[in-house]
């Protein structure tokens, strides 16, 4: 569903006892969204063969089970060894296939299974629990996610070779469309965002391919992966049938189907399924929807079998006939099915996101689920033969500004990296301990804005997303400076998303955010700048609040409740060619102390070999990091995460160059460590 990730790469993260273990490397422990829920089981499901073996039975023994879902060398032995099970819906009894007949899959790989024509199906017997078919052998899908746009490129084929070495068959990925087209009509699958490559590598590696490509994805990314250029027309309702929605999204998909269509499985490729949207029953505006995005897939060559997404509880509202339905959940439950069967009874049951984890704010406690709560919830998926979806397997990182962010009671950013410190794992990918550093240079954001494109003059505040900038398609990302003269103090009102810094010149006087927006100005005997400067600090990626996600001022500014105008608008969305130009700019030496928004600058020693690393900036505020010019995202002192992962393959031999944005304060030393600190 939503509500998930920004994690560190999983092997990257740092030994700690456990009660279970993949020797396959650090990528085989399942991490990301979630927990809850009753264990007892559904009257309607029926285990394979349970009575039938003593529980002392090596078969049913919870860790080799658990083992089983991770280790493809024991792979065909999981299920229970019986003569009879019953039927899922019906209760009626059959003859128990071979276990080696029905889970031995070797010859159901994309590197082995050359003639294709069938796909993947579902199939309902008389006598027999409905079930999956791949080219006509019976198959269950033991998928985990991994976002490709979270993971550097030089690292996807280390994260998938841990995927298939767990024992999963297939990979689930969103496609982000905020990611892919940054400007209307500009397209951007290079990179880190190349689709098909990371798709063709999972082929190479022998997974399967479960393709969920929006157009709203949630996945804690910035509002649900929509353009946040479709906010500035408050009038378009987004997700529904709304003609300028639609329209935006029919253009988008001309592109993004026409580059995934050949990598079908009938087509030769290892996609088996495509999702229509994602959990549509949880916001749920208009019955056409869901209906219109199914035939746009069709209509641009989509054959593979399509499939929703929703909330055990949503599935009534996101369905659509014809379609297969699948569910998510935290664990199982006896009750989490009765919707389901509402809808489709004669269909197998897959579980799109089973939540083995949960996402971080900041300032909240880190999230951490037992293992033995998905030790038991995966031993009774396996009983009962239900297909399902680890979200996440590998969590990821939310590099730059992408990272989403929730609003139920308050606006709330996603942490940039979350991960949970792993048990002992052989050959884990090198890391590297850099020698400490500091910062030698800095420029106080005034100094730099000089530097910046050209400020937009404005008689009014303008909202980030509606900014005359980036060929009409506003700001996305990063920071807003709004700047006015006033000769006169009082009371400031202002609405502002989602925290502003309030200044007289360059001295502080406050802070505005959603729950606050009264400031006292300090009476002044000239004329001064007013300078208001609005961090976005991520868009509410699921609910219906995505509607009204626009950034920066979103209302007049007022003192005494006397408007405010002339305002002169600095766009800071820290681009890396805004740090190539400050390269050619005089930096001062670095104080003792400054407070307030500025640049620093440092270099990294990174030796001839770099490493993974994590960088540490114990005594600093607030505000991001740069390496050689790459986003790598926000830091904070209020926790829960305490470093940031930098790749090694981000890194340039010997020296590298490091920026700091700190808003607040300066800090001094910036170290490195080689696990990451929570």
């Amino acid at each position: 569903m939503c509500r998930r990730p920004g994690s560190v790469p999983l092997a990257a993260q740092s030994p700690r006892p456990s009660p279970w273990r993949c020797p396959a490397g650090p990528g085989c422990v399942p991490r990301l969204p979630r927990g809850g829920g009753s264990s007892a089981r559904p009257p309607l499901l029926q285990p394979v063969g349970m009575a039938s073996r003593p529980r002392s039975s090596p078969c049913l023994f919870w860790k080799r089970i658990l083992c089983i879902f991770f280790l493809p060398c024991i792979l065909s032995g999981f299920s229970p060894r019986v003569k009879h099970k019953k039927n899922l819906l019906s209760g009626k009894a059959q003859p128990q296939l071979s276990q080696y007949s029905r889970f031995i899959w070797s010859h159901l790989t994309p590197l082995e299974l050359r003639n294709r024509s069938m796909g993947l199906q579902t199939e309902s017997r008389v006598g027999s629990n409905p079930y999956f078919t791949l080219e006509g052998h019976k198959f269950l899908i033991f998928g985990g996610s991994i976002h490709y746009f979270r993971v550097p490129r030089e690292y996807w084929r280390d994260r998938l070779l841990k995927l298939k070495a767990c024992g999963f068959n297939t990979v689930t990925t969103y496609v982000p469309w905020n990611l892919h087209e940054p400007e209307r009509g500009r397209f951007d699958f290079s990179g880190n965002l190349d689709l098909e490559a990371f798709v063709l590598t999972a082929a190479e590696i022998g997974l399967w391919v479960i393709l969920r490509p929006g157009p709203y994805i949630c996945s804690e990314i910035d509002l649900g992966g929509l353009p946040s250029r479709l906010l500035q027309d408050p009038q378009v309702n987004l997700r529904t049938t709304d003609k300028g929605f639609v329209e935006a999204v029919d253009k988008y998909f001309d592109h993004l189907i026409s580059r995934v269509v050949h990598l079908q499985y009938r087509k030769g490729g290892p996609i088996i399924a495509v999702q229509v949207e994602n959990e549509y029953g949880s916001f749920y505006k208009d019955k056409d929807y869901m209906p219109y995005l199914q035939q746009a897939l069709l209509k641009r060559g989509i054959v593979e079998l399509l499939l929703t997404s929703d909330n055990v509880d949503d599935v009534l509202k996101g369905y659509i006939k014809g379609v297969l339905a699948t569910i998510n959940m935290k664990k199982f439950r006896k009750d989490a099915f009765q919707h389901l069967y509402k809808v489709q009874r004669d269909k197998p049951i897959m579980i799109m996101e089973y939540w083995v984890g949960w996402f971080d704010t900041w300032g909240s406690k880190h999230e951490v689920k037992d293992a033995g709560d998905v030790k038991n919830t995966v031993s009774e998926f396996i009983k009962f033969e239900i297909s399902f979806n680890v979200y996440m397997f590998h969590g990821g990182t939310n590099f730059g500004f992408i990272n989403g962010a929730i609003n139920f009671v308050k606006h709330a950013g996603v942490v940039t990296s979350y991960a949970v410190p792993l048990p002992p794992l052989p050959e884990l990918t090198p890391k590297a301990v850099y020698p400490s550093t500091r910062s030698s240079h800095y420029l106080p954001l005034w100094d730099v804005l000089q530097y910046l494109d050209e400020p937009v003059m404005s008689k009014m505040p303008v909202s980030m997303e509606n900014l005359p900038i980036n060929n009409g398609n506003g700001q996305s990302y990063g920071l807003v400076l709004y700047e006015t003269p006033i000769c006169s103090g009082g009371q400031l009102h202002a609405h502002v998303r989602d925290v502003a810094q309030v200044f007289l010149n360059e001295t502080t006087i406050g802070i505005l955010d959603d729950s606050i927006r009264n400031l006292k100005i300090p009476e002044v005997k000239e004329c001064q700048l007013l300078r208001i400067l609005v961090e976005n600090q991520g868009r509410v990626n699921f609910s219906w609040k995505i509607q009204n996600q626009q950034k920066g001022l979103t209302g007049p500014v007022t003192i005494n409740n006397i408007s405010l105008e002339g305002f002169t608008i600095y766009s800071l969305e820290m681009k890396m060619s805004f740090f190539k130009r400050l390269r050619y700019v005089p930096w001062r030496p670095v104080p003792n102390s400054y407070s307030g928004p500025a640049f620093y600058r440092a270099t990294l020693r990174a030796g001839s070999s770099p490493k993974d690393t994590f960088l540490r900036l114990l005594n600093w505020n607030y505000g991001f990091v740069f390496i050689n010019g790459r986003n790598l995202g926000r830091y904070w002192i209020i926790g829960p995460q305490e470093t940031l992962y930098l790749p090694g393959a981000w890194l340039h031999p010997e020296d590298n160059e490091i920026i700091l944005f700190e808003k607040i304060k300066s800090g001094s030393v910036i170290e490195t460590t080689d696990q990451p600190v929570l």
